[in-house]
Order: C-alpha cells, then sequence, then structure tokens
C-alpha cells in the first residue's frame, strides 16, 4: 500500500462534507431543516475542526503552510501508543515543552465542556457531559492510532477529559450567575 498525505485544506474539504452528511440525514429524519439549530450547531462544527487541526496534523509548518497528515504502512510498526499514566508526561525534553502539552490538552477540551451541555439538552448532568468529552477523546486517540507521526497516550485521554470538566464546571457557573442576575 502507498504513502497517503493529506493536507489539511482537503481535509476539512471532507471534514465538512461529512459534517453536511450527517446533517442531512437529521434534516432528513425530522423533516425539515431548523435553521436555528443549525446556526447553534456553528460553534461545534468550528471547535472540531480546530480540534482536528491540532489533533491529527503536525504542529510544525512547512514552507509556511500545515504539514500533511501522512499514512505509511511501512511506518506503522512500532505503533506509538502509551497506556501508562503520567510516563510520557514525564519524558519530555524540557518542562516548558511538559507544561504545553499539559495545559493544551487541558484547554483544548475546554469548549467541549461548555458547548455539550449548551448545545445537547440530553447532557444536562456532568457525568453526562464528563462521558462524551472522554469519548470524544478516546475516539481521537484511536484516529491517531495508523498515523506513525501521532501517538495514541492515556494521558491525553485524562487530560481531555480534566478540560471537558473545567469547561462543563465554567458552563454551569456562568448559567448560575445569569440566572442569579435575572
Amino acid at each position: 500500500m502507498p504513502r497517503i498525505e493529506l493536507r489539511y485544506p482537503a481535509f476539512l474539504l471532507l471534514y465538512t462534507l461529512l459534517w453536511l452528511l450527517l446533517r442531512a440525514a437529521v434534516w432528513q429524519r425530522q423533516g425539515r431543516i431548523d435553521r436555528a439549530r443549525e446556526l447553534a450547531l456553528l460553534p461545534m462544527y468550528l471547535y472540531l475542526a480546530v480540534v482536528w487541526r491540532f489533533v491529527m496534523f503536525p504542529l510544525f509548518s512547512e514552507n509556511g503552510r500545515i504539514a500533511p497528515l501522512v499514512f505509511d504502512p511501512a511506518a506503522l510498526r512500532p505503533v506509538r501508543l502509551n497506556l501508562v499514566p503520567v510516563v510520557h508526561i514525564l519524558r519530555f525534553a524540557t518542562r516548558r515543552d511538559m507544561l504545553l502539552n499539559l495545559l493544551g490538552n487541558v484547554a483544548l477540551f475546554l469548549p467541549a465542556g461548555a458547548l455539550f451541555p449548551a448545545l445537547y439538552p440530553k447532557l444536562d448532568r456532568f457525568w453526562k457531559v464528563l462521558c462524551a468529552g472522554m469519548g470524544l477523546s478516546l475516539f481521537i486517540e484511536l484516529a491517531q492510532l495508523p498515523f506513525a507521526a501521532r501517538g495514541t497516550d492515556v494521558d491525553d485521554l485524562l487530560l481531555n477529559t480534566l478540560g471537558t470538566a473545567l469547561g462543563c464546571g465554567l458552563f454551569a457557573l456562568i448559567r448560575r450567575i445569569r440566572r442569579q442576575g435575572r
């Protein structure tokens, strides 16, 4: 099987087409297009586009452009998989890199913790939002497995879930403050 490269603009086009197909399936099932709902979902679409950019594509650039996502069957082994918490975090070359990883993984999922309860009424409990954030993070970690440049790490799952929890807590706090102000 040949090496496959996917540039971010092409990925974004595929992601947009998949989003529209999923939304069209919802419209078909409901028998209508709820424009207000679609507008409300726009932040989730944008948030996920940013998340996919940072979790799938290398952070470095080539000639000022985002480096491509590369699938190379010859580079599949060994799989970069860490199932032991904290081990990978302690292996960063500098304290700055370690902090960037910690804070980046938490910050990346703060919006999920706020968007999930804001957009999906069934996610009305903290534990449900936490499960949704953990599920999204697990999906991302598993999606990274076949890409040699990416690593699947339990630390990312834990830190992303912490970010979801903090985002949900901030969302609940802001909602409470707004209700008290009325």
